[in-house]
């Protein structure tokens, strides 16, 4: 009884922020709609305004944050550099695309094919582990993800594929459908987020994670060590392949467009700065860099338009510039000291009130 109340206790302890965060933004639509002067009603029957633009903004934000943990998983984790993840985070927005519009398979199906194909990309990137590392592997991976951006831009898969054009008026099922049902989907995609996030920190944690990070630091010595590093980095890449394929069939269920832009090295590069900006390896970092990345991205484009590109730029320079491991990375490095001085301060005080 007390061991099983000590361990509550200690999950409690160490996903507290986790849960409230995710019931801050659970509540959050509703929070707007009363600000706008709406009735919380007003979310659940998915009512035009503030709150229901809102959700739309966040649920991109969720895929985006399913993007950049996968490859900080990669990346931060492993330290395996990538340039081809784009092609992940598109085979699992063309998968489902194809497979609602042209196939008009239910929901579950299409979970099915997205999972079994991320394995089999996963497999594929797998291939040339043993035999390259480093910058070698990120341009053995970019040339993988530009095969796959050549192939569904051909011609001769257009009716599948719909060529530069892309798929368009993808069939969502109604219960899904964001544009009828669009807090339902705000809900399952910030589960989907939580979740994901919980199993990344308990993998990170676990003896395999610890592996992982003995490969980022030094993989010669982790081969010493008698582990075989090639299956330790496959589970690596499987994990983050499914998880970018799941935030690629999101991003099809959210609006139903895809286009072949999402496999370009743009797609890489923008998860590259999500994890930069909340801080590589930390896991928490790829979620509050997503949601910095896009907000940036979104307000300055309404405030400044056209210098919009420019202005963000900046920011980015800025933040690497004072925030050097990133949002995540630079509060706990700098968490002791805050620490230390804010107990300095306080005795201070006491000191002055006697």
């Amino acid at each position: 009884m007390s061991n099983g109340l000590l361990t509550r206790r200690s999950l409690w302890q160490r996903y507290r922020w986790v849960l409230l965060a995710a019931l801050a933004m659970l509540l959050f639509p509703f929070v707007v709609a009363i600000i706008d002067g709406q009735s919380p009603a007003a979310v659940l029957n998915n009512d035009t305004g503030n709150a229901r633009f809102m959700q739309g903004l966040m649920i991109e934000i969720f895929y985006l944050a399913l993007f950049a943990i996968s490859y900080d998983l990669i990346l931060g984790i492993t330290g395996l550099l990538s340039f081809g993840h784009a092609m992940f985070f598109a085979m699992g927005a063309y998968a489902t695309g194809v497979a609602l519009k042209t196939f008009e398979w239910d929901l579950g199906l299409t979970l099915v094919l997205v999972l079994i194909l991320a394995i089999l990309q996963a497999l594929l990137f797998a291939v040339v582990l043993p035999r390259v590392k480093g910058i070698t592997f990120a341009l053995v991976t970019l040339g993988f993800a530009s095969v796959f951006a050549i192939i569904i831009q051909s011609t001769e898969l257009s009716e599948w594929l719909g060529a530069e054009i892309g798929l368009q008026g993808v069939d969502v099922p109604a219960w899904i459908d964001t544009s009828t049902q669009r807090f339902r989907f705000y809900v399952i995609g910030l589960l989907l987020v939580v979740v994901t996030y919980v199993l990344y920190r308990a993998l990170v944690n676990s003896p395999t994670g610890k592996v992982l990070i003995a490969i980022r630091e030094n993989e010669d010595r982790a081969l010493m060590l008698g582990y075989n590093t090639f299956w330790f980095k496959l589970i690596a890449l499987i994990v983050a392949s499914i998880t970018a394929s799941l935030a690629g069939m999101m991003y099809t269920l959210h609006q139903p467009i895809v286009s072949p832009t999402v496999s370009g090295l743009f797609w890489t590069v923008a998860a590259l700065l999500m994890i930069l900006i909340g801080g590589i390896g930390t896991l928490t970092g790829a979620i509050v860099g997503a949601a910095t990345f896009r907000l940036l991205e979104f307000y300055l484009d309404k405030w400044f338009g056209g210098a919009a590109a420019m202005i963000l730029g900046i920011a980015y320079i800025g933040i690497v510039l004072f925030l050097p491991f990133g949002i995540v990375g630079t509060w706990r490095a700098k968490k002791p000291q805050m620490k230390e001085g804010w107990e300095h301060l306080t005795q201070r005080a006491k000191q002055a009130a006697e």
